[in-house]
Order: structure tokens, then C-alpha cells, then sequence
């Protein structure tokens, strides 16, 4: 596989605003990528960088090894071969969804302009609304015909903000799952910008969690979920609790809830090196199992009904909390004393905070 995305330490500001902070990441032809973070961290920006709507204060932003953006020079977006999606999908009211998808055409003979358009139409199952109006069409329908007009000039690079953010939560899942299946059936590389943590583990190959500018970690879903880089990531990704603990052995930390055994992942430590120290230990909601037969009790201080699970928040004796997800099958009581027990092959810690 070869790099066609390359961002090296790039920064933006507004005057002494610093926005994106000596930001980095790389995209191989054909990955989807994705830019993860809450309102306002700076990912959106990063995306107008990358299309050529901003300019980088420095470093340098390089697509198919050739340097689009530094300090003083922004090539144009129409140059850029990058196709861009955006939250509102800015689709043509006037137009139809024909007229739509061939817009970026213009330099393309009439006979090539309606193969590819009827092309994308079939690959995406909407020649049935090929002569509708935008106003005629689902909010997924819409959300549709924005992509595959952004795919119409055979792009190097799809951008895609928020493209979901419109919809209703079950079509985002659907959709989401169909796009990624588009996208990798036509081997486009993409960039997918969100706040929802499940779009960009349903949708990307490589997320980015980014805060306050700068990019925290990048990886994988696995890989920022069970090797999370600090405790913003570890926050962040997923749900869980920190709660104190002494490491006894390379494997075995104990705890509150009993001796934690399995593979210790401490960043930027061996398990060896930290044997004996007091740390924070993360405990996932299914770290934690429902046991009658448990000695360790906890009282149910919250419930979320889930489906085939409840998310329950559970107080310890010392009054710390952790989360468990627990069968449906089993609902109890708020106040309620349930037994548990840890059940755990990779525990991750971070030094103990505010330790004595």
C-alpha cells in the first residue's frame, strides 16, 4: 500500500488562537480515517485544511507525496482532487438527483457524464430517485446523493463532516455500515470527522482522538479501546471507571474488587517496571460480572436498560463505583445488593493520582 495523505505537524490559528496544534497523521490509499473529538477540539478545521478552505500556520499537508499546504502556499481545493461531504449535504434544490450527481462533470463529454452518473446511481440503489428533487427525498436518501456527487469526478479523497450528524440514531448505524461497504468496494480513502465514537468505530479503519488541537492518539478502535495512549483517551473511548490499585506482579494488580490477573498495559511502561506501584486501574463495564454466588457485593445505585442488557452503576463498600452490563434477565432494584466478581485478561493502569 502506498501514503496518499500525509499531515506533518501541521498548525492553524486565528491570529494568537492556536486551533490545530502540530497535528500528524498519515492515510493509506484505500483507508478510511476518521477524526474523533468533542465540539469545538479542532477536527472540522483540520478537514477544511486538508480540502485547501484553510491555511496552515506550518508543517506541511502532502497528498500522493506532493505538498498541498505549508507556511505561505495553499495550493487551490479545485486541484486537490478531494471530494468533500458536508454536514448540511448542500445538495441543489433546483436540481434533480441526476442533475446533482453530474454537477462536477462539466468537463466530461454528455455521453461520459450520464455513464458515470447511472453507474454510481446503480452501485448506490438510486436510479429510482434519479429524476426527484431533493426535497422528494429521505434524509438518507439525501445523504446518499451528497457522497456520490462528492464521488462523481473520481476523487483521490473523500472528506466527510459529520455526515450523519441529521439523522435519526438507527438510520446513522445503517448508513454508516452501507457507506464504509461503498467506500471500500470502490477503494476510496476517506476521512470521516465526528463526535460519535460508534460512527467512527462502525465506519473507519484508523480514528484520531483529538483534544484541545491536538491529536491524543491514533489507532484502531482495538487499539485505542484496549491500549488507550493517556486517560483522556481512556475517558473518552468506551465507558469505564478508574479505581485504586497496587501492582503485586508482572500480571496481578489488586484491588477493591479482588486480584485483577492478565497482560498489565501501562503506556510508556513495562509490566516489569511497574511492580509494586500504586495505580489507577480502568474497569470496563464487562470486567465486571453478575455472580449470586459471590462473596464481593455491590449496591445498584443506576440501571440503563440496553436491550439484552442493563448498564448498571454499582457502589463498592469503600463508595467508589464501577459499571457492569449484566443480562436483562437479571433486573434489580436501585439499592439493591447484587453479588459480583472481576473477570479480566488485560487490565490497563495510569500512576496513581494524588497517591501519598
Amino acid at each position: 500500500m502506498s501514503t496518499l495523505l500525509e499531515l506533518d505537524r501541521i498548525s492553524h490559528a486565528y491570529g494568537a488562537q492556536v486551533i490545530v496544534n502540530e497535528l500528524s497523521f498519515e492515510l493509506e490509499k484505500g483507508e478510511i480515517g476518521c477524526l474523533l473529538g468533542p465540539s469545538g477540539c479542532g477536527k472540522t478545521t483540520v478537514l477544511r485544511c486538508i480540502a485547501g478552505f484553510e491555511p496552515i500556520v506550518s508543517g506541511e499537508i502532502r497528498l500522493n507525496e506532493i505538498s498541498v499546504s505549508r507556511a505561505g502556499f495553499v495550493l487551490p481545493p479545485e486541484q486537490r482532487r478531494v471530494g468533500m461531504v458536508f454536514q448540511e449535504y448542500a445538495l441543489f434544490p433546483h436540481l434533480t438527483v441526476t442533475a446533482n450527481v453530474g454537477f462536477g462533470l462539466h468537463r466530461s463529454t454528455k455521453a461520459e457524464r450520464a455513464h458515470r452518473v447511472a453507474e454510481l446511481l446503480q452501485i448506490t440503489g438510486l436510479m429510482e430517485v434519479a429524476n426527484r428533487y431533493p426535497h422528494e427525498l429521505s434524509g438518507g436518501q439525501q445523504q446518499r446523493v451528497a457522497l456520490v456527487r462528492a464521488l462523481a469526478p473520481y476523487p483521490d479523497l473523500i472528506l466527510l463532516d459529520e455526515p450523519f450528524s441529521n439523522l435519526d440514531v438507527s438510520l446513522r448505524e445503517y448508513l454508516g455500515q452501507e457507506i464504509r461497504e461503498l467506500l471500500k468496494k470502490l477503494n476510496i480513502t476517506a476521512i470521516l470527522v465526528t463526535h460519535d465514537q460508534a460512527e467512527a468505530f462502525a465506519v473507519a479503519d484508523k480514528i484520531g482522538v483529538m483534544h484541545a488541537g491536538k491529536m491524543m492518539q491514533w489507532g484502531s478502535a482495538h487499539e485505542l479501546y484496549h491500549h488507550p495512549a493517556n486517560r483522556f483517551i481512556a475517558d473518552f473511548i468506551g465507558q469505564g471507571t478508574l479505581i485504586p490499585g497496587k501492582v503485586t506482579h508482572s500480571d496481578k494488580v489488586e484491588t477493591e474488587l479482588g486480584t485483577l490477573a492478565g497482560n498489565i498495559y501501562h503506556p510508556g511502561h513495562s509490566s516489569r517496571e511497574i511492580a509494586g506501584s500504586q495505580v489507577d486501574v480502568l474497569i470496563r463495564p464487562d470486567d465486571v460480572i453478575h455472580d449470586n454466588d459471590s462473596s464481593l457485593r455491590a449496591v445498584v445505585v443506576h440501571k440503563a436498560f440496553r436491550g439484552a442488557q442493563f448498564l448498571y452503576t454499582l457502589r463498592l463498600a469503600s463508595g467508589q463505583s464501577v459499571l457492569s452490563l449484566i443480562s436483562s434477565h437479571h433486573d434489580h432494584a436501585i439499592g439493591e445488593k447484587i453479588g459480583i466478581r472481576p473477570q479480566t485478561d488485560h487490565i490497563v493502569v495510569f500512576d496513581r493520582v494524588n497517591s501519598q
